[in-house]
């Protein structure tokens, strides 16, 4: 095909270097219009009634744009953006600037899906071309050496297959130049008002105050790998908790497609080439192919990842008890280790694997509750939101996922005391048990009043009491 003009239409893929889309639209057109749709329906609520995208995704998101938007500048052109369905959009942008064709990367769960099949219908109806690209993994859907149908329900025998049978495809280059004709109106970024929501506080407590954009995920990578040489210990730092460093943190550039899964694996390649190779590198990028797995298992399963019976649908109920929910989401469950993650992911829109499983389980497990009000929960809170890492990780918490071993319980007080054993990262959120010694920070259940007051610390006054007792669980498994 050569059209004289094509939409490219960005989604979850804010960044230049390794685009599909945009490289094919670059060779195929004469001129390429880089358009990004602010859809109101991202900035509605959940089921549950949580803003479906939070003030600190939505920070990034402005960043990211604002980043993309600069990029695309340096190069040419610019980015436009409107607020609105893209399905209303895009055939009104298409024939204002006429253009006979938009570009983009496919996605996978539901709400996505429903938008690609009503922007391809209304464009259609305008014989305007939707073509779409595979672009958000390291391997590609093409690659899998087995149909989509046939993916195994457990990771270990989808890696090793990976491994053997599939190779990751080169990037696509990062274009010198766009061609782009003249934007009268390019947009502004979206306003918080516009959104209904407040700018974040930023809490310097955080691990790490992330920058959205391509160019803040770059300078991360490189840094993480060239400057700090950090990569080298990654797998025996992975399940820290405090510090900007204990790991990669690439999930929220991932997430919002300003990072590269290829991009960061060639530098894997490169790292190990020029500085070691160790089990770490190779952790990295078994990470990555997890990342993956999660995607295909969606795709594979479809709407069952949202369901209360999860992919499994084997009928696992949980009650919604909206007083023990919100008594975990303010961080006050009296559980330590459980309380400085919720107040860590509440105060900065992030949270350690490691916390997550906890917290999770702890919902699940130790609550009892519905797990879809905690994936919820996440998916409005998470910097590095991503539906099928998020709703995936939820479904394999609560038993409902498509790996029979799922539903495995963290004990929360045997958690705390291996990865918090001195209890810094609990104090940390929680500087009223700054003076409990670590041997009770994590089991102040197992102190009298009268010791606990010694140490500043009143049940049911400067801190909560326990939601539920946990007394005889810390030496259960995980």
């Amino acid at each position: 095909m050569r059209w004289e003009r094509a939409l490219i239409w960005f989604r979850n893929d804010l960044r230049i270097h390794d685009h599909e889309p945009l490289h094919t639209a670059i060779k195929s057109v004469r001129e390429v219009i880089p358009v990004y749709c602010v859809d109101p329906r991202h900035f509605g609520e959940t089921s549950f009634g949580f803003p479906k995208t939070g003030s600190y995704r939505a920070q990034f998101l402005r960043e990211s744009l604002e980043d993309l938007r600069a990029q695309l500048q340096a190069l040419g052109s610019d980015l436009i953006i409107r607020w609105g369905k893209p399905e209303e959009l895009l055939p009104e942008l298409a024939e204002e600037y006429g253009a006979a064709g938009v570009f983009a990367h496919q996605e996978v769960t539901d709400e996505e899906l429903k938008v690609e099949d009503a922007v391809e219908k209304a464009l259609f109806s305008r014989n305007i071309t939707l073509e779409l690209s595979w672009g958000a993994t390291l391997y590609h859907l093409e690659d899998l050496p087995m149909p989509i149908g046939s993916l195994p329900e457990v990771f270990t025998q989808f890696r090793k297959q990976m491994e053997k049978m599939a190779d990751v495809r080169p990037q696509f280059p990062t274009p010198a130049q766009i061609d782009s004709p003249e934007f009268d109106d390019p947009g502004e970024l979206p306003s918080w008002k516009q959104m209904g929501l407040e700018p974040p506080v930023k809490d310097t407590r955080s691990v790490l105050q992330f920058q959205g954009g391509e160019s803040a995920g770059l300078q991360r990578l490189h840094q993480y790998f060239w400057e700090q040489d950090l990569l080298r210990e990654y797998k025996e730092t992975r399940n820290g908790l405090l510090g900007a460093d204990y790991s990669s943190k690439f999930s929220a550039w991932l997430a919002m497609g300003c990072l590269s899964p290829r991009r960061i694996y060639d530098e894997v390649q490169r790292y190990e080439t020029q500085v070691v190779r160790n089990k770490s590198t190779y952790w990295l990028i078994f990470e990555l192919i997890w990342r993956d797995y999660f995607r295909f298992v969606a795709k594979k399963h479809g709407n069952t990842l949202f369901q209360i019976e999860g992919i499994r649908q084997d009928g696992w109920k949980g009650t919604v008890d909206w007083g023990l929910f919100e008594k975990w989401k303010a961080g006050e469950t009296g559980i330590p280790f459980v309380d400085a993650n919720m107040l860590e992911i509440k105060n900065s829109g992030f949270m350690s694997n490691r916390g997550r499983q906890n917290v999770a389980s702890f919902l699940v497990n130790d609550l009892g509750l519905d797990w879809r009000m905690g994936a919820e929960y996440f998916e409005s809170q998470l910097i590095d939101y991503d539906p099928c890492s998020n709703w995936g990780n939820w479904n394999y918490v609560a038993g409902v996922g498509n790996d029979p071993r799922e539903g495995r319980y963290f004990n929360v007080i045997s958690q705390a005391k291996r990865y918090d054993s001195q209890g810094e990262y609990v104090k940390h959120w929680l500087p009223v048990l700054t003076r409990v010694p670590r041997t009770l920070v994590h089991e102040l259940f197992e102190a009298s009043p009268k010791q606990l007051e010694t140490y500043g610390v009143i049940l049911g006054e400067g801190y909560p009491r326990p939601v539920v007792s946990l007394r005889g669980k810390a030496a259960a498994k995980r």
